[in-house]
């Protein structure tokens, strides 16, 4: 980006920001630098700081001054390191249970304008948390990293389909800049919006009239506009790049983005009450954890950090979040750890998102695994435009999908067969057509596999 915006009339360069600007500059300046520590380095920086967080979560926050009474937290870093695996575990019903007490009741004047967060509920009763306005603007120097790692123009158009139930479904805004974070610092192009909610043929009609340099949108939902492009051959010519964020993302979504309009797909791992957790590495598709930003831990089933190649679950601790400190979060997602990046950089690496607890496949037997059924496995024997698997019993899956048609006899013994091969089990398999898409969750996200079985 060679675009710096700056404050002084007459100045273009070296610009000179001011401001809101200075600030989320400076910061950007210090992620340029650390995200070249050694982990080691990186782990010691953590630790100082949430020596402050705890402190101030003990002292302001009355869940945790009942919850950690029994522990003796040494104020030094290296004392609360030591203790750190002692710590109990935070699970959302205890989160949910909380109220008013998870929240602080003396929040730093300092760290801004405090607001509340509530996640979707996709999962059953939503959650609330609060930040402050130091929190936003990690969340903006964050967004603005990604943004650079992987080289994007600002100059260019980006166009965003996602869920705005702000505007009506099929009418799209078309505005001056990219908006903040980004337009605070650089000069941007035009950007535009669309609601998620709106049919994909109208979406590919508008997409094709925006002629996007950038495309954000939810992978899903990528999915269905790169196949609608190739079936309708809709092209989009000055299209560089793809971002998604919000689902797990497969090879199959990567490999159609290629093969339809020739460009890479990034992607971000988030969550509403924690924000950015890793970003994909701008030289591979694996992720690197934002250690500047939080402390996660992988956990395997006995509660050990797991190494790489191994699938645990995900806990997360905040860093700077004064308004409702989150210590030990599992946050019910699951990981691949990854190796080292050959990058350089010490942020520790995800392999893979793998998603929540209830997409895991159950046996019989009470075992739990990643189910996993590539579409190249089976798109060949019907035009299925949309599956979701549903376990609906420990023997049972559902299998829901969208097409034009009912499966024939045959299509569906073919479907069996594949999809006995992807899953490793002979599960008892019914098929059900749905007329219109497959709902999506109250967030807008979309789950190929979801088990109804309960925890």
């Amino acid at each position: 980006m060679q675009t710096l915006k700056s404050s002084l009339p007459g100045i273009a360069w070296p610009a000179l920001p001011g401001g809101e600007a200075a600030r989320l500059l400076g910061l950007l300046f210090q992620l340029e630098r650390s995200q070249w520590l050694a982990p080691e380095a990186l782990a010691r920086l953590q630790f100082a700081q949430l020596a402050r967080s705890v402190a101030h979560a003990v002292e302001t926050v009355p869940f945790y001054r009942e919850r950690l009474s029994d522990h003796r937290l040494a104020r030094d870093p290296e004392g609360l390191r030591e203790a750190w695996p002692a710590l109990p575990v935070l699970r959302r019903p205890a989160l949910q249970a909380a109220g008013e007490a998870i929240h602080s009741q003396a929040v730093p004047r300092e760290h801004g304008r405090v607001t509340t967060v509530q996640t979707s509920g996709s999962t059953g009763r939503p959650i609330r948390t609060r930040n402050t306005a130091l929190n936003q603007l990690f969340w903006q120097a964050l967004t603005l990293r990604e943004h650079l790692w992987h080289a994007r123009d600002p100059l260019g158009k980006l166009v965003a389909i996602r869920p705005d139930r702000k505007a009506p479904a099929g009418e799209g805004k078309v505005l001056a800049s990219w908006g903040p974070p980004v337009a605070v610092l650089f000069r941007t192009g035009p950007s535009a919006l669309l609601d998620s909610r709106t049919d994909i043929e109208t979406q590919v009609r508008w997409l094709a009239s925006q002629q996007p340099i950038y495309l954000l949108s939810l992978p899903s939902n990528v999915q269905a506009l790169a196949e609608a492009c190739r079936d309708m051959g809709v092209e989009l010519p000055e299209l560089r790049g793809v971002r998604v964020y919000g689902e797990a993302v497969g090879p199959d979504l990567r490999r159609l983005c290629r093969e339809v309009w020739g460009v890479p797909l990034s992607d971000v791992y988030s969550a509403q009450e924690v924000g950015y957790i890793a970003l994909q590495c701008p030289h591979g598709e694996h992720y690197h954890i934002q250690s500047e930003h939080l402390l996660v831990e992988v956990l395997d089933a006995q509660g050990r950090p797991c190494g790489p190649g191994e699938v645990g679950r995900v806990l997360i601790s905040t860093l700077h979040n004064f308004a409702t400190p989150l210590i030990r979060y599992e946050i019910m997602d699951y990981v691949e750890v990854g190796e080292a990046c050959p990058c350089g950089r010490g942020l520790p690496v995800i392999r893979r998102v793998l998603g929540r607890r209830r997409n895991l496949a159950v046996t019989p037997d009470g075992r739990r695994y990643w189910p996993s059924f590539p579409a190249e496995d089976w798109m060949h024997i019907a035009p299925v435009r949309q599956v979701q698997l549903a376990q609906t019993a420990a023997d049972h899956i559902e299998v829901r999908y969208v097409m034009a048609r009912a499966l024939s006899t045959e299509e569906e013994g073919a479907l069996t067969r594949a999809l006995h091969a992807s899953l490793g089990y002979p599960y008892t398999l019914s098929f059900r057509r749905w007329e219109g898409p497959i709902i999506r969750a109250p967030n807008g996200k979309y789950e190929d596999f979801v088990c109804e079985l309960g925890a």
